[in-house]
């Protein structure tokens, strides 16, 4: 932490403490994979179209984009406990509410609600941790256990999310979370301690909700263009109101002393860069992925369980591969790996665009496993590297601001991705055909980026003049992350 935090009582059983956040962090990853997997189910069930379908995954997305900085702020302004368990609350209370959902609309109401929830508790799971382990290297430890079995739910989620489908239906996928936010709470009321940062920064309410419906209406146009025609009056005005409150944004930011996106960080190269790529692994990572249980039951007839497991490999190939990114960053350089990553998952994608309905699985697991692999090494060392190109107070805040863009580029490749599907079937295409346009879109884009990479992504000095204040965020990224040289 960039201001030393005070502790309020007794310092908190670390065992206990470490627990409680990797299972707050565990519930807000799990509940990213797991959807994906019932979207068939809702589909049928709520009588939703394509779109819906995207609604139901960016409302939550685009909430944990947009105030996941704002989080963080809060989280060490009014208390780290507070604003941890406050957010377990409205993400359990919202998971119940999901599960009661009788329509697509309540349900994506409900997502929102989840978004807001988890904004709050993973930032705050992670400020805690820091704030209980002071010393660098066992904190880097503790970091170390706490995004390792978090991310368990990466891979959990499709086996989760197909099983209890399969068994209770769609519902089930979000009651999962009501006993584990109840212990959440028994254990975080009775064991942790209140900490919090006295010289945290004010919270930017302006920024953060001209951030929100600029990024919301462009969402909106996107997502719903493809239903509504490109030309709609609606649709052009969201894309228009996107623009100004852009505008606005930008405007408000330049001003404020304390702004949640210090807009001169994007004079280093290093760091604009690694952020344009990381939109982009998002963009393609999220939008894709969206379609992958989808591929299987309606382009290859498989069961929702199956498809669940068919899908594994992909996020597999990431868990396996994560911690092994930042060291060969350490030793390769930041462009060198992300480059290779980048191309990885560009090929993957483009390849995943040459699978139809009777392409046996043994030549689709390969596939969406070099996918894996290649975001794998691509999103630490992005982190990394935008990390490296500020001052060493703002690291903190530069993983929170990698972490937004990577989420913002998932809230646009949802609603891309299906946009180009829709306007494919709107044109007469299969759902196969249009899930194989979509595919090339995303592998064309990232591939794109893998040459921007390669020729832009090199050391920028860190930033000079006064920093900021750390801003709790997460994920964080390993000190083999931090101290990677770029060539």
């Amino acid at each position: 932490m960039a201001a030393s935090p005070t502790a309020v009582g007794s310092r908190p059983n670390r065992a206990v403490l470490l627990t409680v956040t990797c299972l707050g962090q565990f519930m807000v990853l799990l509940d990213n994979t797991i959807v994906g997997a019932a979207l068939p189910d809702m589909q049928h069930r709520l009588h939703t179209q394509l779109t819906g379908l995207q609604w139901i995954v960016d409302a939550y997305v685009l909430l944990v984009a947009m105030l996941l900085l704002s989080g963080g702020v809060f989280a060490d302004r009014f208390g780290r406990k507070r604003v941890y368990l406050a957010g377990a609350v409205v993400f359990t209370a919202a998971s119940v509410l999901c599960s009661l959902a009788p329509s697509a609309g309540w349900l994506i109401a409900g997502r929102v609600l989840q978004g807001i929830g988890a904004s709050a508790l993973s930032p705050a799971s992670l400020a805690l941790l820091a704030a209980a382990y002071p010393v660098p290297q066992e904190r880097i430890k503790a970091i170390g256990l706490w995004a390792g079995f978090s991310g368990i739910g990466l891979v959990a989620g499709p086996v989760a999310g197909g099983v209890l489908t399969d068994a209770f239906g769609w519902p089930a996928i979000f009651l999962v979370n009501l006993p584990i936010g109840v212990i959440l709470l028994l254990v975080g009321l009775r064991h942790l301690d209140e900490s919090r940062n006295p010289n945290a920064p004010a919270i930017d309410i302006p920024g953060t909700v001209l951030s929100v419906l600029a990024v919301g209406a462009l969402t909106y146009g996107l997502t719903e263009g493809g239903a509504r025609g490109w030309t709609a009056p609606a649709i052009l005005g969201s894309f228009a109101a996107a623009a100004i409150l852009l505008a606005g944004f930008v405007a408000v930011e330049a001003r404020r002393s304390a702004p949640m996106l210090p807009l001169r960080l994007f004079r280093q190269r290093l760091f604009t860069v690694s952020n344009t790529a990381m939109i982009v692994v998002g963009f393609a990572l999220m939008g894709s992925s969206f379609f992958f249980s989808q591929f299987f039951v309606y382009v290859q007839g498989s069961s929702i369980l199956r498809a669940a497991l068919q899908t594994l490999p992909a996020s597999l190939a990431m868990v396996i591969v994560s911690p092994f990114a930042g060291r060969l960053a350490a030793r390769y350089g930041f462009r060198a790996v992300v480059t290779i990553g980048l191309a990885l998952a560009g090929g993957g994608l483009l390849a995943l665009g040459m699978v139809h309905a009777d392409t046996g699985y043994g030549n689709v697991w390969w596939r969406l496993g070099v996918v894996g692999i290649g975001f794998a090494l691509a999103m630490s060392p992005l982190t990394g590297a935008a990390i490296q190109a500020v001052s060493p107070q703002e690291g903190g805040l530069a993983s929170g601001i990698s972490s937004t863009t990577r989420q913002i580029g998932a809230v646009l490749g949802v609603a891309v991705l299906g946009a180009v599907v829709r306007t494919r079937q709107s044109g007469g295409a299969s759902f196969e055909t249009g899930l194989d346009s979509a595919f090339v879109a995303a592998g064309t884009v990232t591939l794109a980026t893998a040459v921007f990479t390669g020729l832009w992504l090199a050391r920028s000095k860190p930033v000079e003049g006064s920093a900021v204040q750390h801003r709790s965020t997460g994920p964080v990224t390993t000190s083999n992350e931090v101290s990677a040289n770029s060539r």
